[in-house]
């Protein structure tokens, strides 16, 4: 897998720092420095254009796309490395019955990854709308908070949660970040269409290529494969818009367990603020505790490590 997009002037210091120990002495042409991960190959280039290939390529750039959301308000499509806020919406599904699905966690070192599917009838778009319903990434956590209840009142839904327990005990090489993904999205587009709704197409935000994704869960007892791939697929279908912010509502909730439970604000994302806290909670409660509430395979892990020696 290779994902590649251009670095915001700000970021670039921050990557610098963080790979600093692990840049190779000898790095391609044009490049700023180049790090070999044991499952990602990471290369910066002059251009600002970064590139990461391998295995763990989307758990690696995921981490920076979040920084560049949070800091620059960025929002990076991880299968084109454009930005999407840039990208003109078009909205050709918004009209129809659809299942639609997202997922909230994937690039966040705390909390579980929440996976939901919907089906919005055309009955129920106007009240979407009116909510003001859209990717849940574009939206405060406030506003998610507000709306999230209506639409879990109003809209069906199927949701999945993988306790970081669960992810760290599955997680392997051949078990990497987008099969995990694609194996929960078919879970709940299962549940969501033997429920026998009346709908026109089934949508799905494209993080693999549909042959890769039908190969990851071919394993599986029961498939939905009449799906509608497509990129921004939230900004073009009311019922992946509507899984988005269920997934981050109940993502929400479920930090906020989590941050009670520790008696210490977990942050979001995986910068060097997760990191700081992170050294915090095995101060406090040991190293295993981190198996508990934090995806152990994202780079945060050693970056916590080395804190812990200083």
């Amino acid at each position: 897998m290779t994902i590649v997009f251009k670095v915001s002037d700000n970021i670039k210091p921050l990557m610098m720092e963080f790979y600093k120990d692990r840049m190779l002495d000898k790095k391609p042409p044009y490049s700023v420095f180049q790090v070999k991960e044991y499952d990602c190959v990471i290369t910066l280039y002059e251009s600002g254009k970064v590139m990461f290939q391998g295995i763990g390529a989307d758990i690696e750039a995921s981490y920076w796309i979040e920084e560049e959301r949070i800091k620059n308000g960025r929002i990076i499509d991880i299968t084109t490395g454009k930005d999407k806020k840039k990208e003109p919406e078009s909205r050709i599904l918004f009209h129809e019955n659809t299942i639609g699905s997202d997922e909230v966690g994937t690039g966040d070192f705390f909390g579980p990854i929440v996976v939901t599917a919907t089906y919005v009838s055309k009955e129920d778009i106007s009240f979407l709308i009116d909510l003001g319903v859209r990717d849940s990434k574009k939206i405060t956590d406030d506003k998610i908070k507000k709306i999230g209840p209506a639409i879990i009142k109003k809209i069906p839904y199927s949701t999945y949660i993988l306790n970081n327990a669960s992810y760290n005990k599955n997680w392997s090489e051949d078990l990497n970040m987008n099969k995990i993904k694609a194996i929960l999205h078919n879970k709940v587009l299962v549940a969501m269409k033997s429920k026998n709704y009346p709908y026109e197409k089934i949508v799905v935000d494209q993080f693999v290529y549909p042959a890769k994704y039908f190969e990851h869960i071919k394993q599986a007892k029961e498939k939905v494969s009449d799906i509608t791939f497509t990129t921004k697929a939230e900004d073009k279908c009311l019922s992946v818009a509507a899984a988005s912010i269920i997934s981050r509502y109940v993502f929400l909730g479920e930090m906020e367990k989590l941050s009670q439970s520790l008696g210490m604000n977990l942050p979001k994302g995986a910068g060097p603020n997760v990191d700081e806290v992170g050294i915090q909670i095995v101060q406090k409660y040991g190293f295993d505790k981190l198996y508990e509430v934090a995806k152990m395979n994202f780079k945060n892990k050693d970056k916590i490590k080395s804190g812990l020696k200083k």
